[in-house]
């Protein structure tokens, strides 16, 4: 990687910008802004002595390490240790170069924090050495003309560098067309590699020309989050090279052979090489080039040995409003996609799942073992309490002391033991009081209350999509992974209720949770009368749960997932509005059955089919899927017969239903009541299968008009 990054580099200072000896340009200054032991310095200055050598110049090196290298040479590092290292590691390089450190001119690597602004510092008798090096690594921050960064900046999404100097750096990812980005939780623009990358951007920036090459966290390629910083780094650099390493575990990413595909480090979050490129002289947007490498690790060890940005199979890419993409997309259906209402607009009171942080502690099985752990929970002293209950170390947001501060300040009330959708069609209990860092650390108050306020029904949907993309109907709380294990679940309530404190103004009615103005186009184009609560007659009137049920048909539609799959990959869905009122009340009929079914209150839930017939101790030990016979076994005896191969590999957002229901059962004696749930749950899949074919039968034709 270092090898593949640092040729390409010198590649580039001779062609693109008339640099013929490219790194060994005695005009070139170098930075490393988390040098860590020095790689990319190591490789860089290797590079450089076997351009001298290899023109037969060996007898000038001592004269030019001295008086052209060490002075445009830096790193920054905020550890001692890594520092410590590179001094010795690059001292050694020196040395077998056949340097003779004649001269006093030490290494320019320095222990420094890079995301803190460059100030110099006063001196003190203890601290001189300190403020020396602080002092001349702000001038190398902030003067020197650095022409070429580069390096493997650190991955933290829980950054510790939280100073304003930081924070403002990447505070321009944070709008997109001249607009504030919008997003309710842009956390992800603090991770550490963020903030390098916008230090480079600065940096080269301030140069007013030169090339950034980093290896980093590839996830700031199609996360709608960073859509501000692709923008952004488009309209810095003229030209933008990316390489995509992939091996992302935490995507189950696999090689488009259906081969495996590996990381190239030992770490879960696939990686990119981002070479970044600024010409002086060139304006307007870059030119964005791409290429993939997929594979085992030691193959694409190989391939970055062998080739450089000259000779890699790049295509070029056509980033647009309002994404700005940096991975290649089929875009042929984007127009007519994007004339959608994207549902988190259609719905706008929405927020993700609440956040437990301790979800073995906070969510149970029964109503009864909440209430029996949250008194004893309460009763014991901190530490006693985080003992029993094996919960680790505090954090951020989540402490013990907080928790049963929570717990007691309530009085530990019996309407706040709630059901909530901990994954599809498992439904669990909890206590629920509201609170943030409290018993749960980020319950989603705002949202969640108008679950619990009365009578209702939310939508249950994902962002970005690592796993199948796909929606849910729920009346109940929901957790942030109910949908997905990777994908952030998000919940759309359909009605709101008003706080207490406004119950006498408005009486306590509930309000829709639509847009207006999604509400005056549909009625445009159906031709029909909206109503504030229910249903319509779908002849004169429609109403918000016509609304809502007519978008969960039309997400559930087949043709309309593999239409826009790409898109789905991207962000929250799109809506597309149908005209006339034929089309949406047969829609509007077909989901209203599949939201019954999800919400387990369809009257076909009763006509099981599937048998039990193994009387045993109904516990559950090993799931396992006969197909041959259609069963579904708990344990050596007992299954569960008529299990069609689609009914068991039916998925709904990150999981297979069937299967992911029991094994989180693992080790347990299932009740009657569950056993029956089960069997409920495969009619609901089964017929969610047969109405998704209807639902695609209805629809006239793409784009629906």
């Amino acid at each position: 990687v270092v090898s593949y990054i640092v040729r390409s580099i010198d590649h580039l200072l001779k062609y693109r910008f008339n640099k013929p000896q490219g790194l060994a340009d005695d005009k070139t200054l170098i930075l490393d802004p988390a040098v860590g032991t020095a790689t990319f310095l190591y490789m860089a200055i290797n590079e450089i002595h076997q351009v001298i050598a290899g023109k037969g110049q060996q007898g000038m090196w001592n004269n030019y390490v001295a008086e052209k290298l060490l002075p445009r040479i830096f790193g920054f590092e905020l550890l001692m240790a890594p520092y410590a290292v590179a001094h010795l590691k690059l001292g050694l390089l020196l040395q077998q170069t056949g340097y003779e450190f004649k001269s006093e001119q030490r290494l320019g690597i320095y222990l420094t924090n890079t995301l803190e602004e460059a100030i110099k510092r006063a001196e003190t008798l203890f601290a001189r050495w300190i403020s020396e090096e602080a002092n001349a690594a702000a001038r190398v921050k902030k003067d020197e003309p650095i022409m070429v960064v580069l390096g493997n900046p650190p991955y933290s999404g829980h950054s510790a560098n939280k100073g304003e100097w930081a924070r403002q750096l990447v505070d321009r990812y944070k709008t997109i067309d001249g607009k504030p980005l919008g997003e309710k939780n842009p956390k992800w623009l603090q991770d550490d590699y963020v903030k390098f990358l916008a230090f480079g951007q600065w940096r080269i920036e301030r140069t007013g020309q030169g090339v950034l090459g980093f290896i980093t966290n590839h996830s700031y390629l199609d996360n709608p989050t960073f859509r501000g910083m692709r923008q952004s780094l488009m309209n810095t650099f003229t030209d933008i090279y990316i390489l995509n390493l992939h091996g992302n575990a935490k995507k189950k990413e696999v090689a488009p052979d259906g081969g495996k595909d590996e990381n190239i480090f030992d770490i879960q979050q696939g990686v990119a090489i981002g070479i970044f490129v600024k010409e002086p002289g060139k304006t307007g947007s870059a030119t964005v080039h791409y290429a993939d490498l997929w594979g085992l690790r030691e193959s694409k060890y190989q391939v970055l040995f062998e080739t450089d940005v000259k000779n890699t199979g790049w295509n070029e890419l056509k980033p647009d409003s309002p994404y700005y993409m940096f991975l290649p997309r089929d875009i042929s259906e984007l127009t007519e996609y994007m004339k959608g209402w994207k549902v988190t607009e259609v719905f706008p009171v929405n927020s993700v799942g609440m956040t437990s942080a301790r979800d073995d502690l906070t969510i149970k099985w029964s109503g009864k073992e909440v209430e029996s752990t949250i008194k004893d929970f309460a009763s014991l002293p901190a530490e006693e309490a985080r003992e029993k209950y094996n919960l680790g170390k505090d954090a951020r947001d989540w402490k013990v002391e907080l928790a049963q501060k929570d717990l007691k300040d309530t009085k530990m009330n019996p309407d706040m033991l709630v059901p909530v959708l901990y994954r599809p069609f498992d439904m669990r209990y909890t206590y629920y009081t509201g609170h943030s860092r409290g018993f749960h650390c980020m319950p989603r108050g705002e949202v969640m209350r108008h679950m619990l306020a009365g009578s209702n029904v939310g939508l249950l949907v994902t962002r970005q999509t690592r796993d199948q993309w796909d929606i849910l109907a729920t009346k109940l709380i929901v957790g942030h992974k109910s949908l997905s294990a990777y994908d952030i679940t998000s919940l759309l309530p359909l009605y709101l209720y008003p706080a207490k404190g406004e119950m006498q103004l408005d009486g306590g009615r509930r309000h829709p949770n639509l847009n207006p103005e999604f509400i005056k186009e549909a009625s445009k184009k159906l031709g029909l009368k909206f109503v504030e609560d229910g249903r319509g007659d779908l002849e004169h009137t429609f109403g918000p749960e016509d609304v809502f049920s007519y978008a969960y048909a039309v997400f559930h539609s087949p043709n309309y997932r593999t239409r826009y799959a790409e898109f789905l990959k991207m962000d929250f869905p799109r809506l597309p509005l149908t005209s006339g009122n034929g089309p949406f009340k047969g829609l509007a009929e077909k989901g209203a059955e599949l939201v019954a079914l999800h919400l387990m209150e369809s009257p076909a839930l009763n006509n099981l089919i599937t048998k039990y017939p193994v009387a045993g101790t109904n516990a559950v030990d090993k799931v396992t899927y006969d197909d041959n016979n259609q069963r579904v076994y708990i344990n050596k005896t007992q299954y569960f017969e008529g299990v069609s191969p689609e009914v068991w590999n039916f998925h709904i957002g990150g999981y297979q239903v069937c299967q992911k229901w029991l094994k989180d059962r693992k080790g347990r004696t299932l009740t009657y009541d569950e056993l029956t749930h089960y069997q409920k749950v495969m009619v609901a899949l089964k017929e969610t299968i047969r109405l998704m074919e209807e639902i695609d039968e209805m629809i006239p034709g793409w784009p629906m008009e």
